[in-house]
């Protein structure tokens, strides 16, 4: 039974509520509270990693504490206006549809459709504003508001990420890209491979299995099993990669075998220079008029650049297309391409054609579950394409079309017999280069040419102009000029070949005397829609006298989530006897599209002239099945229809990928009675670089990998020591793009897909560490992928302090916005920060260690002061917090 002195006083509220007066209990509760400056606080305000703002001003209210509702609006950037007059706040918090509303007159706040009354003790009137009752102002906003007076510390905590926090992360994420492209990796820590002893060879294996039923008119029922296995791995300091293929059969009928050695930095073969030499089945060497690229068993060396072009007018792109994802190329906005998934989890695009200038590329890739990445790439096709002073040389030989081992007459293919090409390149200066070929080619007739090819390549004005010929030892001879450039807005590519004399070649077929070629690119702008148009025009002239004439034209927009991309075909030939064939113009349309979890992809073809008809179409379409982000299901229907053979098909297929493999089964049906179904199963095994082997669904054998250990550095010698503790959950970079795997309980994750022999940098994303005062010891280590070889590289993670103080003009004034870099004891800018009005600035979440100062160039020459900066900090556990001071800068007419 309650008290008397409780029933009395539940029955007087009652009584109040009742008659409107309010809750009595409240009322006497409500503090006597004013604001005086004793009880005055100011906050540093913290989420997660992030400090936000410049502070929030607060008191202490008793045995609570309130902070000031406008500072809190700008450290969390809420779409909320304050207005004291009107004693107002109106606005949304975090979500756009989660409206607030605060009216001190009426006593009442509303959230969306909910209204309560104000409490006396939830706003406290001070000089600065409104105070809020941190417990009050955190279910407003639905996040947790912890006090901290002893480290006067305002700590934001919330189940969900908050949209300041996203923005942080954006910024940072950007600052990182830009901190990429601006580093020089040559200045960063290398992770050293030496080669040595013998590496057990990681190995890619797919293996499938098919069958093929049909009516006996055209066959009957076949099955088929074949498999492909490729192996790379090391022996001392040579490379190797092997690759076995059987026929439908799985009866062996290949195997390729090069042992070589690839070093971005020349040091092979002595005062050679080489970056690559091969040997085994090797690919030949290609030019603009004699020579096309074989293989076969052979030799193959060049002091080429690793990452340098052949063809200053065409480019390849290759990268990681995971199962069930697809790909698309945009150059300059217009889809050019498209690659679904392969089942070896890569994309290619070969042969791109560039465009003078700077070619803007995207590869934009699709996940089944609607993920959306992007990759970009700018390509500069001008004065950067000619090495100044250099020159580079490339020697090839091999049995064109023989495999170094092969299985009786199955070992040969394609063109057959002994070529080899000698080649010199030199760069005269910053716009001109020559080259000079020698080569010997057999052909398919067995007849045997020996060629002498020479080229200039000059850069005039806004284009590049390339002027080459050949010759072919008294048996004709053939000229060739390129020209690539920009012309207001207009991007054209212009090729002419002429030849006599009966040359021919690998680039110049049989009968054919002259090519003639004229491209051009535009980019119309309609409202803010973007219509790329390429136009392509081809005269070919034969000896025979029968020429033929083509011509293409291709544009492409985007409606929404659907890129369309529509093509016309000519073609139309010159007969020297009889009449002439009338020309065929085709029409072609590719579509894209994404609609919640679905992809489409559809494609229709319609031939226009010369008999008017529908040619076929097809529609691909791919959804997830479930699972997670790396192991996902994915389902894939396809339906198509080709009239010439009146011939309609459906098909099926399942995609299932595990961590240590994949499945693909796939069931087709088409109208003639034709039934398929095939099950591929692939997986990657090699040497575990934590120890052991390991079983993968990701390709090892192409790819580079590299395992990274994140640790605490106790005493700060970079290298990891037992019981310095390691960091689970961290996520790391590589280059550009997120590793997808966090750091195991040991702190290590092996990142797969590394670029062979393409230098990147992998390196701690702070974002990802849940101490800001614990942060990377360097910028990461650089990393220079070898197929099929883990490099093992340590990241450090130091205790990490401030540097704060004062800049000043040398004789008192303030020096505001300038912008400052911390600098280690490598000679690397750490962190940056900017001055404020008043020359205060802050270095935040700086690593142990000792630092040194300057002013960013373009900031010393705005404000005429030099950059260099006298002072020296050091930040460790006896200094967590280093103040500089004031730092006076020097003005230009002390020194010059």
């Amino acid at each position: 039974m309650p008290s008397p002195t409780k029933f009395f006083r539940s029955v007087l509220t009652g009584a109040a509520l009742l008659l409107g007066l309010g809750d009595p209990s409240r009322a006497a509760a409500a503090p006597s509270w004013t604001a005086n400056q004793d009880d005055a606080l100011l906050f540093d305000v913290r989420l997660g990693q992030y400090r936000l703002g410049d502070g929030v001003r607060g008191y202490q209210t008793g045995s609570a504490s309130c902070v000031d509702l406008a500072d809190m609006i700008i450290a969390l950037d809420l779409p909320v206006r304050l207005d004291k007059k009107l004693r107002r706040a109106t606005g949304w918090i975090f979500e756009e549809q989660r409206t607030f509303t605060i009216d001190r007159d009426a006593g009442t706040v509303q959230i969306i459709n909910k209204t309560q009354k104000l409490a006396p003790d939830d706003i406290f009137d001070t000089p600065e504003g409104w105070c809020v009752a941190s417990d009050t102002l955190s279910s407003w906003l639905g996040i947790t508001l912890d006090i901290d007076q002893a480290n006067a510390l305002l700590i934001i905590k919330s189940n969900d990420k908050l949209p300041v926090e996203r923005a942080l992360e954006r910024r940072n994420r950007a600052a990182k890209i830009r901190n990429i492209v601006d580093f020089d990796l040559k200045t960063l820590p290398q992770a050293a491979a030496p080669f040595k002893g013998i590496r057990m060879p990681a190995v890619d294996a797919v293996f499938a299995i098919g069958g093929l039923a049909q009516n006996q008119s055209r066959g009957g029922s076949q099955l088929s099993a074949s498999y492909e296995l490729y192996a790379a791995g090391e022996v001392g300091p040579v490379a190797y990669n092997a690759r076995l293929s059987s026929n439908r059969s799985g009866v062996p009928n290949s195997l390729r075998v090069q042992a070589y050695r690839i070093d971005p930095k020349s040091r092979l073969l002595g005062p050679l220079k080489a970056t690559h030499v091969a040997v085994g089945d090797v690919s030949g060497v290609s030019t603009a008029l004699v020579a096309q690229s074989s293989v076969g068993r052979g030799a193959f060396v060049t002091n080429r650049p690793v990452e340098r072009r052949e063809a200053f007018d065409r480019t390849d792109f290759r990268g990681e297309l995971p199962n069930g994802w697809d790909a698309e190329l945009y150059r300059n906005g217009q889809l050019l391409a498209f690659s679904s998934n392969r089942g070896d989890g890569r994309y290619e695009f070969l042969d791109v054609a560039l465009l003078y200038g700077q070619n803007a590329f995207e590869v934009v890739l699709y996940g089944p579950q609607g993920q959306i990445r992007r990759e970009r790439r700018t390509v500069p096709v001008g004065l950067d394409s000619i090495p100044p002073r250099k020159t580079f040389y490339s020697a090839a030989i091999n049995d064109d079309g023989r495999d170094l081992i092969g299985f009786g007459q199955q070992g040969q293919f394609g063109r057959t017999g002994l070529r080899g090409s000698f080649g010199l390149e030199r760069g005269l200066n910053a716009k001109t280069s020559v080259s000079a070929y020698a080569h010997s080619l057999r052909f398919e007739n067995g007849i045997r040419r020996n060629f002498a090819e020479v080229a200039l390549r000059r850069a005039i004005g806004p284009t590049l102009l390339e002027i080459s010929g050949a010759t072919s030892g008294g048996k004709g001879s053939a000229v060739r000029a390129q020209l690539l450039g920009e012309l207001k807005g207009t991007f054209i590519s212009a090729e002419t070949i002429n030849a006599r004399g009966g040359f021919r070649s690998d680039r110049v077929e049989q009968d054919i005397t002259g090519l003639h070629t004229l491209s051009l690119d535009h980019i119309f702008t309609i409202g803010e829609r973007s219509l790329p148009l390429h136009t392509e025009a081809r005269y070919t002239v034969r000896s025979s006298g029968n020429d033929s004439f083509d011509a293409a034209a291709r544009v492409s927009t985007s409606v929404g989530r659907i890129a369309v991309t529509g093509q016309l075909d000519w073609r139309s030939e010159k007969r020297r006897f009889g009449p002439a064939e009338p020309g065929v113009m085709n029409a072609s349309i590719l579509a894209n599209g994404r609609f919640k979890g679905l992809r489409l992809r559809g494609e229709a073809r319609y031939r226009l002239s010369g008999g008017s008809r529908f040619e076929g179409a097809s529609l691909v379409g791919e959804w997830g099945a479930g699972g997670d982000d790396r192991y996902r299901n994915d389902w894939r229907a396809e339906i198509g229809y080709d009239q010439p053979l009146r011939r309609a098909r459906v098909g099926l297929g399942y995609i299932r990928r595990f961590e240590k493999l994949s499945l693909t089964a796939s069931v087709e049906g088409a109208s003639d009675g034709a039934v398929a179904a095939g099950l591929n199963l692939a997986f990657s095994l090699g040497p575990d670089p934590r120890g052991g082997t390991r079983i993968t669904a990701d390709r090892i054998a192409t790819q580079g990998q590299a395992v990274a250990r994140v640790f605490r550095d106790r005493n700060g010698d970079g290298h990891w020591q037992p019981g310095e503790p390691e960091e689970k959950d961290v996520q790391l970079t590589a280059g550009r793009a997120p590793v997808s795997r966090l750091t195991s309980a040991d702190g290590q994750v092996i990142i797969d897909s590394l670029e062979p022999f393409q230098p990147v940098l992998i390196g701690v994303d702070a974002s990802s560490l849940p101490d800001p005062y614990v942060q990377p010891s360097t910028q990461g280590v650089v990393v220079t992928p070898r197929p099929g070889i883990a490099i093992r590289i340590e990241l450090p993670l130091a205790s990490a302090g401030e540097i704060d103080g004062t800049l000043i003009r040398e004789g008192g004034t303030a020096l505001e916005g300038v912008d400052l870099e911390l600098i280690d004891v490598e000679g690397r800018a750490v962190r940056s920060a900017r001055s404020d009005f008043d020359g205060f600035f802050l270095f935040e979440a700086v690593p142990y260690g000792r630092y040194t100062m300057r002013i960013l160039a373009a900031s010393a020459a705005a404000v005429h002061v030099e950059p260099a900066l006298p002072h020296v900090g050091v930040v460790d556990e006896k200094n967590p917090i280093a103040h500089f001071g004031v730092v006076a800068a020097r003005g230009f007419s002390q020194l010059h």
